[in-house]
C-alpha cells in the first residue's frame, strides 16, 4: 500500500508540474520515459480504469474521445474494451500524440487514432458520442467556453464525464491545483451541460458524467 500511495503522489506531483495552467505548457521530453509514471500497472488499483469504463454505458460502436490522453492509460483499454467502436487519442503534446500514434499502430488497434489538440479546442476530427477528461479539467483555462465549443463535437445526446482529484484526497496534485465537483458542475452548467450520472468508488477521484442539453 505504501508503494501504491508513493506512485499516486508521484502521478500527482507530476501531472501538476507538467500541466501547470501557469505556463499552458505540457513538460514532457521523453514520453516513453514517462510511460513508466503513467501506466505503471500499480495505478490500477486506484484509478480502476475497468470499472469506470463499465460505468460509462457504452454502446459497442460508440466513439469515444480520451482528451488529454498523455500516453494512453485510457485510449489504449477503451480501443480494446470497444473493438466496434473508435477512440480518439487526443493531446497538446506533440510527443504524446507521436506516442500514441506508436502505440497504436504497435499494440495493433486499428480503431485508436492520435489527435493533436490545441489549448482551447480538442480539435476532434469528428463527432463523438462521449468526451472523457481524466485528471485533465483542472489545467483547462476558460473551461465554460472550452465546453461550450467541445459540444459542437458531440453528436445528440452526446455526454462528457469528468475524472478528478476531489479537493481532500490526501493524494494528488497540490490543493491549488484541483478543482472541485461543485465547481466542474456550475462551469459545465453554465456551458449548457447538465449533470446525469456521479459516481463516488474511486477513493482519490470523483467521477462525474454531464449530458449536453
Amino acid at each position: 500500500m505504501r508503494a501504491a500511495a508513493l506512485i499516486l503522489l508521484w502521478l500527482g506531483a507530476t501531472l501538476a508540474l507538467a500541466q501547470a495552467p501557469s505556463d499552458h505548457r505540457h513538460g514532457f521530453d521523453d514520453a516513453t520515459r514517462w510511460a513508466g509514471v503513467f501506466d505503471d500497472p500499480k495505478r490500477d488499483g486506484w484509478q480502476k480504469p475497468h470499472e469506470v469504463i463499465e460505468a460509462l454505458a457504452l454502446p459497442p460502436d460508440a466513439v469515444v474521445a480520451d482528451i488529454g490522453a498523455g500516453t494512453g492509460y485510457f485510449s489504449v483499454r477503451l480501443a480494446r474494451m470497444l473493438p466496434k467502436g473508435r477512440v480518439l487519442a487526443a493531446d497538446v503534446e506533440p510527443q504524446m500524440v507521436r506516442h500514441l500514434a506508436a502505440r497504436a499502430k504497435r499494440d495493433e488497434l486499428a480503431n485508436l487514432q492520435a489527435v493533436q489538440s490545441d489549448l482551447d479546442d480538442a480539435r476532434l476530427p469528428e463527432k463523438v458520442d462521449l468526451a472523457l477528461f481524466v485528471d485533465v479539467v483542472h489545467h483547462i483555462d476558460g473551461r465554460e467556453s472550452y465546453f461550450r465549443r467541445l459540444r459542437s463535437s458531440l453528436k445528440a445526446g452526446g455526454r462528457v464525464a469528468v475524472v478528478d482529484f476531489r479537493p481532500d484526497s490526501e493524494v494528488g496534485p497540490p490543493p491549488r491545483a484541483r478543482i472541485s465537483p461543485e465547481h466542474v458542475k456550475r462551469q459545465l452548467g453554465a456551458a449548457g451541460f447538465a449533470l446525469s450520472a456521479e459516481h463516488d468508488f474511486l477513493p482519490n477521484q470523483y467521477f462525474l458524467i454531464f449530458r449536453a442539453e
